[in-house]
C-alpha cells in the first residue's frame, strides 16, 4: 500500500498540481492585498471616506458597550457582527482571481488551438466498383480495372 502511495505521489500529474496550489494561494494572497490596500482605498474615499474593512453591523453588544470604532474593537470587545465590509472585499478579490484565470485559460486554448494543424487533403478514395483505396488523381482502378469518372 505504501508503493502505491509513492508511485501516486510521484506522478506528474499530482506534483504539478501542487505546485498549482501552492502558486495559486501566493496569488491569491496578492490579489487580497490589491484588494484590501490598493482598490478599496480609493473607492472607499470617493463613497464619502468608507473603510470597507470597518464596514460592519452589530447584532449583540459585547462586555463593553458599543459604538466601538473599528471591527477590532468590537471584536476585542466580544460583540456579535456581520462584516460586510470584508464580505464586500472578498467578493471583488473573488472576480478579480476568476478574471485573471478566464483570462490565462482562454490563452491557453487559443494557444492550443493554433497548435493543431488543419486535417490534410484526402489522398486517396474509394474505387465506386469493388471499394478498394486508389489514388485520388486515378482514372482506372488498379484492382478491378474499371474506368473512373473524373
Amino acid at each position: 500500500m505504501i508503493e502505491d502511495f509513492k508511485k501516486f505521489v510521484m506522478r506528474g500529474n499530482v506534483i504539478d498540481m501542487a505546485v498549482g496550489i501552492i502558486i495559486g494561494a501566493a496569488f491569491g494572497s496578492i490579489i487580497n492585498s490589491l484588494v484590501a490596500d490598493i482598490l478599496m482605498p480609493p473607492i472607499g474615499l470617493v463613497l464619502g471616506n468608507v473603510d470597507f474593512s470597518n464596514l460592519f453591523l452589530v447584532l449583540k453588544e459585547g462586555k463593553v458597550a458599543s459604538p466601538y470604532v473599528s471591527l477590532a474593537s468590537a471584536k476585542a470587545a466580544g460583540a456579535v457582527t456581520i462584516n460586510a465590509g470584508l464580505f464586500v472585499n472578498a467578493i471583488i478579490s473573488f472576480l478579480i482571481v476568476a478574471f485573471a484565470m478566464f483570462s490565462l485559460i482562454r490563452s491557453m486554448n487559443k494557444l492550443y488551438r493554433q497548435k493543431e494543424a488543419p486535417p490534410a487533403a484526402p489522398t486517396s478514395k474509394d474505387c465506386p466498383y469493388c471499394l478498394s483505396m486508389i489514388p485520388i488523381k486515378a482514372t482506372r482502378c488498379a484492382h478491378c480495372t474499371s474506368e473512373l469518372k473524373a
